[in-house]
């Protein structure tokens, strides 16, 4: 299974060893030592909690493929000094390009545009560190999104090197007009200069779902992914954006992450009948909710409502 990231520094073809790893890049080896324990005990077989197949299955090819080959190149002193000259000259490249820096994080954003940046960068690298192996189906995303840091910061630090204290300056902000006494404006067409009505978090989500779609019907599978992965940013939570981002990586042939997410959307909806059913295509052993109506329970007495929401997922066993 194809593991791939493409923000931040990885998008030059250049693997970010310490963005895997959720460490600054200027961590020490004792901080790096510290930070790998941690993340081998979430993934490692012997230690890990997690519960499904499909999650096991991604946390041993995360663990194999990506965190102990990160550990390793950081840890040899004479490959983790190759390592580092390539990452000043990354971050040099990048500031003199800097027209062909991509960033699609708001962290990144924010610190593209912060005069104090490495107090900035140390925050936003712990914040998304903290969470970035909780949830398997969100740890290629947020590691992303910390090479996206890594990858300011190193402009920053090549600026800084030039004499300069400010990397791409950031867009300028439009001044808030200072509000004037006068008379209350009647309903009516909206003035010119005045910006449109910002989309509401629905909206926002839909095109993201929309633009999905129209990549998938392309079968042009890695940007449909990239669409639904930033839908769940704005919605960690929404069911349907994991079952749409299951069936998604089910086409791209990428079975363990469908796994991952079928089984965060069922978790989510336990009855969400694509799911359900993709699952079972994909492992016919694994114990999927079954979709049945809403009817009484003769047991569940008492305020006479029938269970649902997380009840529902954990009484759907048959007797």
């Amino acid at each position: 299974m194809a593991l791939k990231i493409d923000q931040g520094l990885f998008s030059s073809d250049f693997t970010d060893h310490h963005a895997i790893l959720g460490v600054p890049v200027d961590a020490t080896p004792k901080d790096i030592r510290k930070r790998y324990l941690k993340i081998a005990r979430l993934l490692h077989p012997d230690s890990s909690a997690l519960k499904t197949a499909a999650e096991k299955q991604l946390a041993h090819e995360l663990l194999s493929k990506l965190v102990n080959p990160a550990y390793e190149k950081l840890t040899q002193e004479k490959e983790q000094a190759e390592y580092n000259l390539l990452l000043k000259l990354k971050g040099k490249q990048a500031n003199q390009q800097q027209d062909t820096v991509v960033l699609t994080s708001q962290a990144a954003g924010k610190l593209a545009g912060t005069a104090n940046f490495s107090a900035e960068y140390t925050s936003a690298l712990g914040q998304l560190s903290t969470k970035q192996y909780e949830t398997l189906a969100e740890t290629l995303d947020i590691t992303g999104q910390i090479s996206e840091l890594n990858l300011v910061y190193l402009m920053k630090q090549a600026q800084v090197g030039n004499g300069s204290n400010q990397v791409a300056p950031p867009p300028t902000p439009v001044p808030t007009p200072v509000p004037t006494p006068g008379p209350t404006p009647t309903p009516g067409p909206p003035r010119s200069g005045f910006p449109p009505t910002k989309p509401s978090r629905e909206e926002i989500i839909k095109r993201y779902l929309d633009r999905s779609a129209n990549y998938e019907v392309q079968n042009n599978f890695p940007e449909a992914i990239r669409e639904l992965r930033e839908a769940l940013k704005f919605e960690p939570k929404s069911g349907e954006c994991h079952s749409r981002l299951g069936n998604v990586y089910m086409k791209a042939k990428q079975h363990t992450m469908a796994k991952v997410h079928f089984n965060q959307a069922l978790k989510l909806n336990p009855n969400d009948t694509v799911a359900q059913a993709a699952m079972r295509r994909l492992d016919p052993n694994a114990k999927v909710p079954s979709t049945e109506k809403s009817t009484p329970d003769k047991k569940a007495k008492g305020n006479g409502k029938a269970s649902g929401g997380l009840f529902g997922l954990f009484g759907s066993k048959k007797k």
